[in-house]
């Protein structure tokens, strides 16, 4: 079996941190910035991950004009970690993320696209 690549250790490895850092798992909100925000409730991580979103266009708009790509990256980088916040906020975790994408390797975004919509058809018909 084929190791796992090593991106995916270090989503895996800030994933058991995300975890270990929710309230439920004696996380403090008073010490622990992804504590105090799953504290606040799924509004409160889905606003943040929409701020973030912002941030990520701006600086790729930014980048397109002249400044430094590398801010792209850095903006990435929080939206990512705010997206996993909220993959542990709902019970899910990255490698679900990976999973799903190998899963549409190889098939175009079109042929996806596609077979979703013909599966959310098929889930609406059914009584």
């Amino acid at each position: 079996m084929n190791a796992p690549a090593p991106q995916a250790d270090t989503l895996a490895r800030l994933a058991q941190v995300i975890e270990s850092r929710k309230p439920a798992n004696g996380g403090d909100p008073g010490k622990s910035y992804v504590a105090r925000l799953l504290h606040k409730g799924p509004d409160a991580v889905l606003k943040k991950i929409g701020e973030e979103a912002t941030e990520v266009v701006m600086a790729a708009k930014d980048a397109t004009h002249g400044d430094d790509p590398a801010a792209l990256v850095y903006e990435m980088a929080d939206l990512w970690f705010h997206c996993m916040i909220a993959l542990s906020q709902y019970g899910l975790n990255p490698q679900q993320v990976i999973d799903e994408l190998a899963r549409r390797e190889g098939l175009s975004g079109l042929e996806e696209k596609a077979l979703r919509k013909a599966q959310d058809r098929e889930t609406q018909e059914k009584p």
